[in-house]
């Protein structure tokens, strides 16, 4: 039987990733490669932080121990953010980051038109509001992966290599935790493992087209979904919270 926890941590599941991506992000205002693609990444930047902000509302509302939205992206430590380690890769350079946007934005747009459909009113209502930003989202990255694998034989190389750094990631996208388990047998959460399939065809179609390939890779990484990650989260967590932690009770 599904518990208020399990339900938490199924939010934390899908939010941190939204927070720790828009993080990423949100590094690169003013370094994009042109003013109107600058301009797009830090508007995406602030897609994923606002529904970063309705999931932590309702985590908070569930939670009932007065911890705010604030608390919870700021006052937890790195074992206890349940994202999955491909959005807390550092910007390389800008095909690595449409790489890891492209990888992710596949993902997530399948992942909202299936929560639109939960038995719970709030994460339907998330998820439906969300679906136009990320389907942008996925537009725009799928869009500068044409551009860069059909392109010049530098950006092409690049891309092709963040391709095949980023891929071992990819599959931890569709673990199910035991609370993604519990929360889906409550018909609220989504059983990720049935998208997996369509993510594979949606992301060759648009390699494909990219003149880019998919590398064969036997062994991937995981870890994060159980707050176990890479080098990087601690650095980006020490960016993230630096504010709150020294001013504490500060607010969004």
């Amino acid at each position: 039987m599904m518990k208020n926890e399990n339900l938490v941590h199924y939010i934390y599941g899908i939010a941190d990733n939204a927070l720790i991506l828009g993080q990423r992000l949100s590094e690169l205002c003013g370094h994009g490669p042109s003013l109107e693609t600058d301009i797009a990444l830090t508007n995406m930047a602030l897609d994923l932080l606002g529904q970063t902000r309705s999931y932590y509302q309702y985590a908070a509302q569930l939670l009932g121990d007065g911890k705010t939205e604030d608390d919870i992206a700021y006052l937890r430590i790195e074992r206890q953010y349940k994202n999955v380690l491909l959005v807390e890769q550092p910007n390389k350079h800008f095909g690595y980051v449409i790489t890891r946007q492209f990888f992710y934005d596949v993902f997530h747009l399948l992942l909202l038109q299936e929560l639109q459909n939960s038995k719970d009113e709030t994460l339907s209502a998330i998820a439906k509001k969300g679906i136009k930003e990320v389907s942008y989202h996925q537009r725009f990255s799928s869009d500068w992966m044409k551009r860069l694998g059909d392109g010049t034989e530098e950006s092409r190389k690049k891309t092709q290599e963040a391709i095949n750094d980023l891929w071992k990631f990819t599959d931890e996208l569709f673990h199910m935790t035991e609370d993604d388990k519990q929360v889906f047998e409550a018909e609220i959460g989504v059983d990720v493992t049935t998208l997996k399939q369509l993510y594979n065809q949606r992301v060759k179609e648009v390699l494909e087209e990219a003149t880019l390939t998919i590398p064969e890779i036997k062994w991937f990484q995981k870890g994060g979904k159980q707050g176990i990650h890479s080098e990087h989260m601690g650095y980006l967590l020490s960016d993230l919270q630096y504010m709150q932690r020294t001013y504490p009770n500060m607010k969004w």
